[in-house]
This record gives structure tokens, C-alpha cells and sequence, in this order.
């Protein structure tokens, strides 16, 4: 297990117990921190589109207690914007809007046709990113050893990347492509093995902010907790991956005009956990203008981000960043800049003898069977002499190899024949390039 520190004990070098965050239930509407109105229009979205629900229903969809929200539906029914259509189990009704509500429905749905469960407000989930903050976590030797069981890994890159992910700073991952930066990045997801918990949607001066991405989150299948607030949501801590698709637009809140909702950048969605920008270097913007987005939070732990309304926010910067790419940080970045990523990794191209251990691996892996007189004629027919060894070619030519023995129907198997043929359909291509 990956320890927890506390901030006192991390100044101090010593371990301790952390108070876990765990999203109790609002007892009163105070609690909540939202306006009533905006539970009222959630209520009247909600029959808008469903047409008739009982009380607990409405409290199950917009996940707020029921105690709190019958106030709310009792308050409704005596201004007449809904009507109890009949009894339900337990002293509730079904409940279904009259013409005064479905047109108050309607106002509200131009304004946000947003109907899922209730936001949080912004200032909880500040609170929240604290107490679960990526930097009281620590990783071990066998935490790392755990992580990157599935590769072949050289044990001084495996010792550089745990202080690394320790010191919460940012990473730095460079070398020629195919030697496994970017399976290395995404191994660093695997030290966490906890979990955290985010809001669906947060409540930002006035704005619906979405949160949650099911492309970025995964959520955490158990049992449902007592006592939870259930606009909370329980997942593994993010990873999140973006490459050359990315733009400045994207690490700023958006606003979906025909939604009519605002949607969170990458980095906040990434908070807690880590955040990988692969390919660095080949973005559609430039490296200083990308460079210059980071200092401030790299330096900070905190960002700005800008809303709809013109409002600036100072939001929290919990994550492990971490920058991969085929060229050479000098030639993309200032030395002020990498200052700020303590840890830069140069991953090199193998040994012959990791090439080996990892082709031995991936035969295994495949189901062909290692032939050492085979593996020789490789190196010495494809390599020697010819091209460097990369971490990615055993992988590649034994799928070449799979494609073959399949076509000709015959047993998968390491041949002189089978290896040139694969080599050849390979490496024409990567070697015209070279």
C-alpha cells in the first residue's frame, strides 16, 4: 500500500494516519450551500422531462435527502407549480407540474438544460482536493516494483521515477521514440491503488460546472456507503492523457452554448491524480505560450481559470504532471522552466541485454515459443550494425510474425523465414525515415 503522510509530517520526514475525506450528508439545506431556486428548477426539469415522480424519485435524481427536498416540493405544490398526482408508499405522492410549473420549467430549461443531480459548492470540493491531495501520498520500492511488474524496466530508471512521483513536482520523460515513455507515465497510475471522491458538478458563482468525465474518471463499483452524499462520487484516482490535440481552449473552463453549461479544463479533472501531456512539443500551440500556462501553478499549486460570466476563480493544482516526449527538453523549454520539473528521465534505448529479456517476455506474452538460436539470427541478420534496439520492435515483429503464421495456417513459431518476412514489411518504412 501507498502511505499517507500528513502535511506536518511530511516537514517533519515522519509518517502518520490521515484523516480520510469522506462527503457526509447534508442534514438542512444550509449545509447544502445551494439556493433553493436552484433545487426548485432541478425539481421542475426533472417532471418536465419525466412527467410524473414521487417525492423519493425527485430525491434519488437530484440526489439530495429527501427530508431537505420535501420542504422544497411542499413549497411548490402550495404556489401551485406542481400538483400531487397520487399517493405513494410511506406518506410521499407523485408529484406532476401544472401549467404555471411547465412553464416555469421551461424558463428555467432555456436558462440550463441541465437535469442531473444537485452541484457542490465550489468552496467543499476546495476543501475536499486538500484532504485528498496526490502530495501526502508516498510511493516505495515495492510500490514501484508492483506498478511496473508487467514490464521490463531498468531498475536506475525505476529508482529515479519513485522519488520522483514523491516529490509531487512534475516529471520529465525524454528519448528516442519507442523505448516506452509513455507505457512508463501510464504505469505511475498504478502506485495509486486508493481512491478519492469528486463531485459530479460543482456550483461556481453562479455557474454549473461539469466535473466528472466518464472518458477520465473511473468510478469505483461497492457497496453504497451509509451517511454518503451522493452527489459525490467515489473513483481510482484520475489519469489523464492528452497529446498533440492539445489547445489553450482546453485548459480553460468551456461553456456548451447549447447545453447551456460550463465544462472543466483538463487539469481540474486531472486534480488528485496525474495528468500527462504525451508528445510534448507537437501541440497546435506553441511551447511558450504552453510553458507559460504552467509556471504559475507548477510553482503555486493553485490556478486561475475564467468563467462565463467574466469572473476570475483560483482553483486548486493537485496533480502529478508529467511531460513526455522524442526531443530534447533543451531544445523545447528554458532553463527557468526546468527548474520547475526537478526530475528529468531519459529513457534510452536497451541493452542487448533488456532487448532480450523483453523479447523473451513478449513471446511468452503471445503464446510463441523463444527460440535463442532464433533471437541470435535476429540481432545479427536485422540489428547488427544496421539499427539501434528499441523497446517497442519484439512486440511489433512478433505481431508481424502472429499475422504470417496465421495467413499461412501453421503453427506460431520463431523462423528465419517468418523473421525476415516481418522485418522486412517493419523496418522498410522506419528505415527510409531514418
Amino acid at each position: 500500500m501507498i502511505g499517507y503522510m500528513s502535511e506536518a509530517a511530511e516537514k517533519s520526514g515522519t509518517h502518520c494516519p490521515e484523516t480520510k475525506f469522506f462527503p457526509a450528508q447534508p442534514e438542512t439545506l444550509e449545509e447544502t450551500g445551494l439556493p433553493v431556486t436552484l433545487l426548485e428548477d432541478l425539481v421542475l426539469k426533472h417532471l418536465l422531462g419525466r412527467g410524473v415522480l414521487s417525492g423519493r424519485e425527485l430525491s434519488e435524481v437530484i440526489c439530495i435527502p429527501y427530508k431537505i427536498l420535501l420542504p422544497i416540493l411542499t413549497d411548490l405544490k402550495n404556489r401551485m407549480f406542481v400538483a400531487h398526482r397520487t399517493t405513494a408508499a410511506m406518506g410521499d405522492f407523485y408529484y406532476n407540474l401544472t401549467d404555471q410549473g411547465k412553464q416555469s420549467a421551461m424558463t428555467a430549461k432555456e436558462y440550463s438544460s441541465f437535469t442531473g443531480a444537485a452541484p457542490v459548492v465550489f468552496k467543499d470540493y476546495v476543501k475536499s482536493v486538500l484532504q485528498q491531495s496526490i502530495r501526502n501520498l508516498t510511493a516505495s520500492v515495492s510500490n514501484l516494483k508492483q506498478a511496473y511488474a508487467d514490464i521490463i524496466l531498468d531498475e536506475g530508471v525505476l529508482n529515479t521515477i519513485g522519488p520522483a512521483i514523491n516529490s509531487g513536482r512534475g516529471i520529465f520523460l525524454f528519448g528516442d521514440p519507442g523505448n516506452g515513455k509513455t507505457t512508463i507515465a501510464e504505469r505511475i497510475r498504478n502506485c495509486f491503488t486508493d481512491f478519492i471522491y469528486i463531485p459530479n458538478t460543482l456550483w461556481v458563482d453562479g455557474e454549473i460546472v461539469q466535473l466528472y468525465d466518464p472518458q477520465t474518471h473511473e468510478i469505483i463499483s461497492d457497496e453504497p456507503e451509509n451517511k454518503r452524499d451522493m452527489r459525490w462520487l467515489k473513483i481510482k484516482r484520475p489519469f489523464v492523457v492528452v497529446g498533440g490535440e492539445l489547445t489553450m481552449t482546453s485548459l480553460d473552463i468551456r461553456h456548451n452554448h447549447t447545453l447551456k453549461i460550463c465544462e472543466a479544463p483538463l487539469q481540474l479533472k486531472a486534480n488528485g491524480g496525474t495528468f500527462l501531456i504525451d508528445d510534448f512539443g507537437r501541440q497546435r500551440m506553441s511551447n511558450k505560450d504552453l510553458l507559460n500556462r504552467w509556471i504559475v501553478p507548477l510553482e503555486k499549486h493553485f490556478d486561475f481559470l475564467v468563467l462565463p460570466n467574466g469572473k476570475k476563480i483560483q482553483v486548486p493544482f493537485d496533480e502529478l504532471i508529467i511531460f513526455s516526449t522524442n526531443l530534447n527538453p533543451k531544445d523545447l523549454v528554458d532553463e527557468a522552466f526546468l527548474r520547475r520539473i526537478p526530475y528529468k528521465i531519459e529513457i534510452l534505448s536497451p541493452s542487448l541485454e533488456i532487448f532480450q529479456r523483453v523479447f523473451e517476455y513478449q513471446c511468452q506474452k503471445v503464446g510463441i515459443p523463444y527460440d535463442a538460436e532464433m533471437f541470435s539470427y535476429l540481432i545479427q541478420t536485422h540489428y547488427q550494425d544496421k539499427r539501434p534496439f528499441r523497446t517497442c520492435h519484439p512486440r511489433d515483429i512478433l505481431d508481424q510474425v502472429i499475422h504470417i503464421t496465421t495467413y499461412q495456417q501453421v503453427e506460431r513459431s520463431l523462423t528465419k523465414a517468418n523473421l525476415d518476412i516481418a522485418c522486412k514489411n517493419y523496418f522498410a518504412a522506419l528505415d527510409s525515415v531514418q
